[in-house]
This record gives C-alpha cells, structure tokens and sequence, in this order.
C-alpha cells in the first residue's frame, strides 16, 4: 500500500508539473540568455553543451519507478549529445517535479573527468536552484563545463567553430 501511495504521489507530482513551471522558474528571457551562454562558450572550445530543462517525467517512466538518470541518458542520445565529432558532448539536465539534476558526458570528455567531479558541480546547481536561483545554478554549471572542455578541448587559433548541436535549451 506504501509504495502504491508513493507511486502515485510521484505520479501527481509530475502530472501537475507543466510548461508553465519551467516559465516561471526559467522565463523566455532567462532561456534567451542562457542560449548566447552556451554559444559564447562553444566559441572556446570543441565541446558542445546542451541544456534541457523538464516539467515532469512521462508516465512510462514514472509508472516502472524510473529515475532522472534513465530519462537524462535517454535525452542524451534522443538530442543526439553523443553525436560530436570528438565525443565530448555535455548534457545538463534538470527535472523540476524532482528537483533532480543529471550530468551526462560522452566519453570523450569523461574520460577526463571523474564522477566525483561530475557530482560535485550538480551539487553545486542544487544549492542555487534551492535558494531559487535558477539562472545562476544554470550560468554557474555552464562555466565549469566551459573550463573543463577548454582544458581538454581548445579550439586552435584559427580552428572555425564548428557548432554540431543547437545552442538553445531545450525545454520539455
């Protein structure tokens, strides 16, 4: 009976969140500013980083009990992060219903980075978006991928920005 509750508080948790939560948390203008973020940063590098933003997850995963992870590793492959030339694609995923935030790297970019890393900047998301700061837990987590991929990954003098992958957040 517990876990028949709990399944269906998650489902109502996610059902009741909707597009308009994303807005008032990251409005069009937010999005906008994050978007020449990203540009500005993949001008510095050969990485490309995406940032996807979700209401709540779907009910299939919700009614198998699955977690952030699986949807943010699904988005990964679905918004085609692992598609880069070098294999050092980021995605930065976030699910409001949850409060979650994923991190998923390829693995030309992680073989550089270690879990712990990984981990430790999500953490770092979640203290701003818990004092509400949604924008600077977003802008705080692009500079740090930012100067990971430009420490594995510069662009060479001269090298033409080669923009694999849209640079505007992807909002579900």
């Amino acid at each position: 009976m517990a876990s028949l509750l709990a399944k269906l508080g998650r489902l109502w948790r996610h059902r009741s969140a909707d597009e308009a939560a994303v807005r008032r948390v990251l409005p069009p203008e937010v999005l906008a500013r994050l978007q020449a973020r990203v540009a500005a940063s993949e001008r510095r590098h050969t990485g490309e980083i995406r940032l996807c933003i979700e209401a709540g997850l779907p009910v299939s995963y919700l009614w198998r009990g699955a977690p952030a992870r699986e949807r943010a590793i699904m988005l990964f492959g679905k918004l085609r992060v692992w598609d880069t030339e070098q294999n050092n694609g980021v995605l930065i995923y976030l699910l409001l219903a949850e409060h979650a935030i994923e991190i998923v790297a390829d693995r030309g970019i992680d073989r550089h980075v270690d879990t712990q890393a990984w981990r430790a900047m999500a953490q770092r998301m979640g203290g701003a978006f818990r004092e509400g700061r949604f924008e600077d837990g977003l802008t705080q987590a692009l500079e740090e991928v930012s100067a990971l991929q430009m420490a594995h990954f510069p662009r060479a003098e001269g090298e033409p920005d080669v923009n694999e992958l849209p640079d505007a957040p992807v909002v579900i």
